[in-house]
């Protein structure tokens, strides 16, 4: 299996390689439209913009959180104009996703794909600001829409639904990781979600420590120190607000060669149900 990183120096002895499909992720929460915008202004020469909201998310509804998981054929017809192919002969294409946040997107990007069963996705260590400090071009140039074949194969055993986290959480050995900052977790604050607090039972893993402040992810052996408390769970559930940034400590558990499953609608969905919330002082 390939590794799920790659360097810069590797990303640029390969950007020519027709094996290679570059997926520029950048985005902003609070601002939907500036990754795109910064993605117009430059980006890895060959990248192709996949946005958060757009692409890589379904329209809200009531129920399923902020950042729904995306209709798999809609994806996937979206990647074939990047060239992707998910089969031989022509692939499986090599995904390599990057971002400027720590890979926040990007690794929305490499669980997603691998959900969809193609595993040839990784992100780029240190994203952009790496890219660029290691002397490396950018350009404004815009790609040419591509021809590809990607059918999805849908790994349902990634993925868990509200109901399959209320029946399994409190299970002994099953371990709820919920990725978000401690203040959150702790209910201390809660800037976007109409509820303070975090699913009962749950462990807190901020997302943010998986890497360090320049966006480089920690050694795989840091990886694996990180999550050695829970080397005797037989199954991890990880969650966040609504599904994105959890894909950054599943990306670490991968690493670290331990399974993780996304809890895809995560506390956004969980509040719209309004039921058996946790509040900031319990555990």
């Amino acid at each position: 299996m390939f590794s799920s990183i790659v360097s810069a120096d590797w990303l640029h002895d390969h950007l020519n390689d027709p094996q290679v499909a570059i997926a520029d992720c950048r985005f902003d929460l609070m601002h939907p439209q500036l990754g795109a915008q910064q993605y117009q202004e430059s980006h890895i020469p060959g990248a192709h913009y996949l946005d958060l909201n757009q692409d890589l998310s379904s329209p809200v509804d009531i129920h399923g959180g902020r950042h729904p998981l995306p209709n798999p054929d809609v994806l996937a017809n979206k990647l074939e104009t990047m060239g992707i192919y998910s089969e031989p002969p022509a692939g499986p294409t090599l995904v390599v996703a990057y971002d400027d946040s720590r890979l926040a997107f990007a690794a929305r990007l490499w669980w997603l794909l691998r959900y969809l069963g193609h595993d040839r996705v990784a992100v780029l260590d240190g994203g952009l600001s790496g890219w660029k400090a290691s002397g490396y071009p950018v350009s404004s140039d815009l790609p040419l829409i591509k021809t590809g074949n990607f059918i999805p194969a849908i790994q349902s055993n990634l993925v868990l639904t509200l109901d399959q986290v209320n029946a399994r959480k409190n299970l002994p050995a099953v371990t709820l990781v919920d990725s978000r900052e401690g203040d959150r977790y702790r209910g201390e604050r809660e800037p976007t979600d109409p509820i303070a607090g975090h699913i009962p039972g749950a462990v807190n893993y901020p997302w943010q420590e998986i890497t360090d402040a320049e966006g480089y992810l920690r050694s795989p052996s840091e990886q694996r120190q990180h999550w050695k408390s829970l080397s005797n769970s037989d199954e991890i559930i990880v969650y966040c607000g609504s599904g994105v940034t959890a894909c950054v400590n599943l990306l670490s558990l991968n690493i670290a060669n331990i399974h993780g499953k996304l809890y895809a609608g995560s506390w956004s969905d969980w509040c719209s149900h309004q039921t058996d919330l946790s509040t900031p002082s319990s555990n």
